[in-house]
This record gives C-alpha cells, sequence and structure tokens, in this order.
C-alpha cells in the first residue's frame, strides 16, 4: 500500500496512524507543490512546468523557503510512484484528501496521471466530517494534520476506488481550471474549484498596513489571521513586494538580508504627490 498526501504537515500524522494498525502499513508519498496557486496554464507540459518554477522562484526570492523549489520535484515523485503500480500488481494507493483548496488541486493534477491503474487507486476525501479532538469535543477538520492519529484508523472505513467515471470528469474539470490563467484557487464545496487573480489578498494586507512603521512579521501575522480563505506567507511576502512596486506601501530595510528586520508603512503623502 501506497498512502499519499499533500502538505508535509500531514505525514507524521499519517505516519503514527499508520503504526498503530498493520492493515495500513505502506510507505507515504507527499505531493510537495502546492497547486491551489501559482500559474497552471499547461501544466503538464515542459514549457508549462517552467513557467511554474519561474513563478515560484520569484515568489520564494529572499524567504526562509528559497532553498525548498530544489526538493520540489512532483514530476518525478509521480514518475517512481507509476513505476512501482508496473512492477507490483498488487500495489494499491490511498489518497488521503482534507477539505482545502491545497489538497483538492493537487488530487486534481495527480488523478489523470493515474488512470491507467483505475481499480487500485483508493480515496479518502474527509470532506465535511467530524471527528473528536483532544478534549473529546467534535469539530470539523479542514486539514488531515488537524486530526489525531487514532482518528484515521475511523476514517480508513471512508476508503474507496476512484470510479471510472471520475477519471474522465476529474481530469477535464482540472483541464478548465488550468486554461483560467488565474493564481489563486479556491475550494467552494465538494472538490468545486473557483479560481481569483493574484491580487485576491491585497485588500487584506492593505487593511493592515498603516501610516505607522511596522514589522513585516506583524503584518504577516495580522492578515493571517483575519484572511477568510488561508494561504501561506511566502506568497504574501511576494504580494508586499508587488504592492511596494506599485507604490501602495513602502518597504523598509534590506530585502537580501531576508524578511526578519523589513518594516512597512504607506507611503507618506509627500511621497504620493511627487
Amino acid at each position: 500500500m501506497i498512502h499519499i498526501v499533500f502538505d508535509s504537515a500531514n505525514v507524521p500524522v499519517l505516519q503514527q496512524a499508520v503504526d498503530m494498525d498493520e492493515l495500513l502499513q505502506g510507505n507515504i508519498i507527499e505531493i510537495k507543490d502546492d497547486y491551489a496557486v501559482g500559474p497552471i496554464d499547461n501544466i503538464y507540459t515542459t514549457e508549462g512546468f517552467q513557467t511554474r518554477r519561474d513563478w515560484w522562484k520569484n515568489v520564494l526570492l529572499y524567504s526562509p523557503h528559497e532553498q525548498q523549489l530544489d526538493i520540489v520535484d512532483d514530476k518525478l515523485t509521480v514518475h517512481h510512484l507509476l513505476q512501482q503500480l508496473t512492477d507490483d500488481s498488487e500495489v494499491e494507493v490511498w489518497i488521503w484528501m482534507g477539505q482545502n483548496a491545497h489538497d483538492v488541486c493537487g488530487y486534481y493534477w495527480l488523478i489523470s496521471q493515474l488512470k491507467d491503474f483505475a481499480g487500485r487507486i483508493q480515496v479518502l476525501y474527509l470532506n465535511n466530517l467530524p471527528f473528536f479532538n483532544e478534549k473529546g469535543n467534535i469539530f470539523y477538520p479542514t486539514h488531515l494534520h488537524q486530526i489525531q492519529p487514532k482518528e484515521f484508523l475511523k476514517a480508513k472505513k471512508l476508503a474507496r476506488p476512484i470510479t471510472l467515471s471520475e477519471f474522465e470528469v476529474d481530469p477535464d474539470e482540472w483541464k478548465k481550471t488550468c486554461t483560467e490563467d488565474a493564481i489563486v484557487r479556491f475550494l467552494e464545496g465538494g472538490k468545486k474549484i473557483s479560481s481569483k487573480d493574484a491580487d485576491f489578498y491585497d485588500k487584506y494586507l492593505l487593511a493592515q498596513i498603516t501610516s505607522e512603521s511596522q514589522k513585516m512579521s506583524k503584518v504577516l501575522s495580522s492578515t493571517l489571521n483575519k484572511i477568510p480563505l488561508q494561504t501561506g506567507d511566502a506568497f504574501l511576502v511576494w504580494r508586499l513586494r508587488e504592492l511596494s512596486e506599485q507604490g501602495k506601501i513602502s518597504v523598509i530595510g534590506d530585502w537580501e538580508k531576508g524578511w526578519k528586520d523589513l518594516t512597512i508603512q504607506l507611503p507618506s503623502l509627500a511621497l504620493i504627490n511627487e
């Protein structure tokens, strides 16, 4: 058995669950890229892949995550996965998804590449399902890593084969999403993805910025606590860089030294009038 997840935070939690149940024994594979953001047009071509990689290189510039670009190679991960499925007809794949755009977009990116192995691909979509938290209270998790490992043992009963119909419909839905030329994608419900422009989060960032200088870390923290739909800090900092280049905010400090000492404020009226 091979388990697939779409977020590094999900790996240790699922691994604990696997260690508890011999029926779940198998390797855990992580699809590392976040296909809920960034360009995805022609994503399976060399040109489309390079366009996306160049975009990520720009987004991660000056960030603490800059080196992560070198360890993300989902194409190679899938190549090895397909080889395993080809070499061993007994191998099954279990795809685990939480109710969030990151997981669902990762699923969409992956699924068309597994069509030849229909019947051996199971999905566990924990969509709008109740679980017990550490205090014994019921809650509805949006991400797998929010679930206690022992709760996964109950969730395994939800595994079901991906149908032939889904292998037809889901790649078509993803193809439509890919051609929308958007940068941000959200989950509306079920597996329905909606697309937004790159500046979607700008209003939330600007709402936290005043004429008084603030540490970038404070702006990020405040924004992440206020936005209705989560994204990563690197994406938000990229948007701050874009807003700075547009003259809508002032970023003070040396980008080359990283985010830590950067401060942000609205441009002074004198600067705007010049």
